[in-house]
């Protein structure tokens, strides 16, 4: 997957969007998401847990294709984090293996980078198919907020106290859900819709 630059006359231009990473994703999604933001202008970091390494290779789970990502999570403080518009938990394992400690007792970093997004408002976060799992030790983050996900995590999100809709996209105020990979086109759309107008008509 080649570089795709943003086209500097789309609508989300000087806006920046984050892709969060790991092996076993889904190639056509995120190969998707890079060209599609990059059309409307914005420019697309992925994300990831490097381990002190200057970048890491992960491969997806359908073609195995490798991807090089340089783009560390755990530098994201809230000066960072405020750089960004939108961050995304993508489908396939990615959410799953992100969640990962080392230490059960402490927090694994993408979470703690999650929580710290969800305190600013203005950031859109959106989550695609099995990406809510990254939540599932945070569910204060969605409890009582209406939310979709692949059908196998309907009981885990309810569990969670979110309020699961059985809809194929969800939209409440600076939070995005959808149900499956296949659903990433509608996730997309939503995430450009929201970061096209002015943040007093996001609401």
């Amino acid at each position: 997957m080649g570089t795709v630059k943003p086209l500097p006359t789309g609508r989300l231009a000087g806006k920046r969007i984050g892709v969060l990473m790991e092996s076993d994703f889904v190639e056509d999604e995120i190969a998707y998401y890079r060209r599609r933001f990059a059309e409307e202008g914005a420019e697309v970091r992925l994300l990831t847990r490097l381990w002190g390494q200057p970048s890491l290779t992960f491969t997806g789970r359908e073609h195995h294709a490798p991807l090089d990502v340089d783009g560390d999570l755990e530098s994201l403080d809230y000066h960072e984090l405020l750089q960004y518009s939108a961050l995304i938990v993508p489908s396939g394992n990615v959410a799953d293996r992100l969640r990962f400690s080392e230490d059960v007792e402490q927090t694994p970093p993408a979470l703690e980078l999650l929580r710290r997004a969800f305190r600013i408002p203005s950031l859109v976060k959106a989550f695609s198919c099995h990406g809510l799992q990254l939540l599932a030790a945070a569910p204060e983050l969605i409890r009582e907020r209406p939310v979709t996900c692949h059908n196998n995590l309907a009981a885990d999100v309810r569990n969670m106290g979110g309020v699961y809709l059985n809809q194929d996209l969800v939209v409440d105020r600076d939070l995005v859900t959808s149900r499956t990979v296949d659903h990433c086109h509608l996730l997309a759309r939503t995430v450009i819709e929201r970061l096209a107008v002015p943040a007093r008509n996001a609401a």
